[in-house]
């Protein structure tokens, strides 16, 4: 791919499990997962290019984050050995994405626009699009497969089709709510709003909840800047957001939607792309972003020395 992208780990001995995701690649080590986060980027369900620096960045804030979250839950974070790769206790994983709301926008706005209530919860009338909730909502959705769309599930059906447990259920959410606390404060400092995110939770085999995948990053985040919020909420229009949205806008503004042969995709544009993660970095983490990584050879040399020093 050129620019140095990280495209996948290559060249590992045999036996090693290797599960190859849309962007990361995860090498099974029985108790514990090692992760590294590459530069590959999805949009409708294809993995299309890569992407300068993404897998870095990505990492590096979920890393970050993971951190200033510690002492509200466990995370599966055990050690980090490169800005790319991490090592993680493994667990079993939730089937839910449970999803924190504090504004009413993207796809909740949608459907309260239709009349419905958001993941089973029915909100007051005459409510404006990207106006606040006076409270977070949590609007959980389905874990499906490769290719199959997560569906919104209230809580009642979580309990009825005894997804979770009731007890399991309470700690999840009172869980997910302190970390979107924490998320907010912590954006607000950064001129930022946490708009929503979405958390993943797993269970250890001892029954301890662990926070899981990703933390507050552009991919599973939705940030505005605080400065854009009021004034635009007056003229009734978005506030600026960090945009995640380029690529895919780029790809159905030439007739791609997911079928058939993606377009070639230049370099300028992958690069436009980067550019973007950078600037969300450097808003989410209020510093100025130096590129550590290697490229695809340089991580598999760590994974390497990795799987030597524990054999």
């Amino acid at each position: 791919m050129g620019l140095g992208c990280m495209e996948q780990l290559e060249g590992l001995p045999a036996g090693v499990k290797l599960f190859r995701g849309k962007v990361r690649d995860i090498v099974d080590l029985g108790h514990r997962l090692l992760i590294t986060t590459t530069d590959r980027i999805s949009a409708f369900d294809r993995v299309l290019t890569t992407v300068p620096h993404k897998g870095e960045i990505l990492n590096r804030i979920s890393c970050s984050w993971f951190s200033k979250v510690a002492d509200l839950v466990p995370t599966h974070i055990l050690e980090e050995l490169s800005p790319r790769t991490v090592v993680v206790r493994k667990t079993q994983v939730l089937p839910l994405e449970v999803v924190v709301r504090g504004y009413l926008t993207g796809s909740a706005y949608r459907t309260y626009q239709e009349g419905k209530p958001v993941s089973g919860i029915h909100l007051p009338k005459g409510m404006k699009k990207n106006e606040p909730f006076p409270r977070p909502l949590i609007t959980p959705s389905t874990k499906e497969g490769v290719g199959i769309h997560d569906e919104p599930i209230s809580e009642a059906e979580i309990l009825e089709k005894k997804i979770l447990s009731p007890s399991l259920w309470e700690e999840v959410k009172e869980k997910a709510l302190a970390l979107f606390k924490r998320g907010t404060e912590i954006a607000r400092e950064r001129g930022l709003i946490l708009v929503d995110t979405k958390y993943e939770f797993g269970l250890s085999e001892e029954g301890t909840l662990y926070l899981v995948d990703e933390l507050h990053t552009p991919d599973s985040s939705r940030f505005w800047y605080a400065n854009s919020y009021e004034d635009s909420l007056a003229k009734g229009v978005d506030p600026r957001q960090l945009d995640k949205e380029y690529f895919r806008a780029w790809l159905l503004s030439r007739g791609f939607q997911g079928n058939g042969p993606a377009p070639p995709i230049p370099d300028e544009v992958r690069l436009e792309v980067s550019q973007r993660y950078i600037e969300a970095f450097e808003a989410i983490e209020g510093t100025a972003f130096h590129p550590l990584a290697g490229n695809s050879e340089a991580e598999t040399q760590i994974v390497l020395s990795y799987l030597e020093k524990i054999r």
